[in-house]
């Protein structure tokens, strides 16, 4: 998770330089180029059945083609500190998907971590010229609601990743789950990404971005799912929520310590709020 929001916050520089979908299409290619050998499958493992086909389809498709898609779209129209705001709101949303999908019950606690974490959201809304904010020339556009909206997609994206990859490091080992979703992303991002590949001037690209863009691809598609499924399967989807806290946290440091951006009053009163709401939702219980 400390992974995951550092790269949210360093993607912001390679949004600046290449087409979304171009990005993406690039991410997926390099880290498929790094792991073909994970593809093969181990001899102790059963062939996949119909739904989990399925269920690597979905993971990949919205814990990997739409995560990125809409996250990328969200940090270049909003500051990395106010995706990471956003993004603390994981574990309320991950609580919620339990309840709908796996038929946990909600918490007195849990709803109050969930009405935290939509509190802090709700002062991001009401401060756009805070949002907007940045330091260095980053290029932010002067849309933050709507960069906002789709780095709540992204959470909403990243949820559904954790409930569904619990359910798959029952049947498959990491590495095959985090080769074939990367292999599925890169087959959705294929027909979007070699259009904007043919228009565009990859001799333009600096060379210390092609740098963050390999480790970039790296740390997207193979170490952070390979870490996060290879927990999975030791822990209950429910604790390893709360190492979704490292999400927000790395993102906002990221972008206050890495790209200069700098923290608004409300934007503070935000993340505190955001924070509240992670506390509430992971804290042990109580045994009796």
């Amino acid at each position: 998770m400390s992974l995951v929001g550092s790269y949210v916050a360093l993607s912001k520089p390679l949004v600046l330089a290449f087409p979304v979908f171009l990005l993406a299409w690039l991410r997926f290619g390099i880290a498929a180029l790094a792991m073909p050998h994970w593809l093969r499958r181990p001899p102790d493992e059963p062939s996949m059945s119909t739904r989990t086909r399925g269920l690597v389809f979905l993971e990949s498709f919205l814990g990997n083609f739409l995560f990125s898609i809409c996250m990328l779209f969200g940090v270049s129209m909003t500051t990395a500190v106010s995706a990471g705001v956003i993004m603390a709101s994981i574990p309320a949303v991950v609580a919620i998907g339990s309840r709908v999908f796996l038929r946990e019950a909600i918490t007195r606690r849990t709803a109050l971590a969930i009405a935290c974490a939509a509190g802090g959201i709700g002062l991001l809304a009401i401060a756009p010229a805070q949002s907007t904010a940045h330091a260095g020339g980053t290029g932010t556009p002067s849309i933050p609601w709507l960069g906002n909206v789709l780095v709540f997609c992204a959470v909403l994206c990243e949820a559904a990743y954790a409930v569904i990859g619990k359910s798959l490091t029952g049947k498959l080992s990491p590495k095959r789950i985090s080769s074939l979703i990367n292999l599925w992303g890169f087959l959705l991002s294929t027909p979007l990404g070699l259009w904007f590949a043919l228009r565009f001037d990859f001799a333009a690209v600096p060379l210390g971005l092609w740098g963050l863009l390999v480790v970039y691809a790296l740390a997207a598609s193979i170490w952070t799912v390979w870490l996060w499924m290879t927990g999975l399967k030791r822990v209950p989807a429910s604790q390893a929520g709360v190492f979704t806290v490292m999400l927000p946290v790395s993102a906002a440091l990221i972008g206050v310590l890495v790209l200069g951006e700098s923290l608004s009053l409300l934007q503070v009163c935000a993340f505190a709020f955001a924070l509240l709401g992670v506390v509430l939702a992971t804290w042990p219980a109580r045994r009796r």
